[in-house]
């Protein structure tokens, strides 16, 4: 049985990621700005899996699918599926069992910082 990974010091992303270290606090910095400014809720949606709420706006869309696109090249435990219908947009994110851990450091990180405030986000 292999390891659980665990976020590392410096935010959600696990030790395991193999996007260059120099680049890592940028990528953070990325879903960090998506977080502030479009997602507007944060929803357990089963275990391994989180639903981010976001703004229904086509330029949020096309942000958060290729950040996640760009992100499963470097952390390819992570699935994402971008939802737009009835007027709603959200991104849901999926780990399997030794991943767990990060996706909750990600889930609370998009609670701090949603547009909402973190009032009506919860984590998973």
């Amino acid at each position: 049985m292999e390891p659980r990974q665990v976020p590392d010091d410096h935010g959600w992303a696990p030790r395991a990621c193999t996007l260059p270290t120099v680049e890592r606090p940028l990528r953070v910095a990325e879903f960090d700005a998506l977080f502030a400014e479009a997602v507007t809720a944060v929803e357990p949606a089963g275990p391994g899996r989180v639903r981010l709420v976001l703004r229904p706006d086509p330029e949020v869309a096309g942000r958060a699918a290729e950040l996640a696109a760009r992100e499963t090249g470097c952390c390819s435990f992570f699935t994402f599926t971008l939802t737009a219908t009835g007027g709603a947009l959200a991104l849901q994110a999926g780990v399997d069992e030794r991943h767990t851990e990060v996706l909750d450091a990600l889930a609370a990180r998009a609670s701090e910082l949603s547009a909402s405030g973190g009032a009506s986000g919860t984590r998973p």
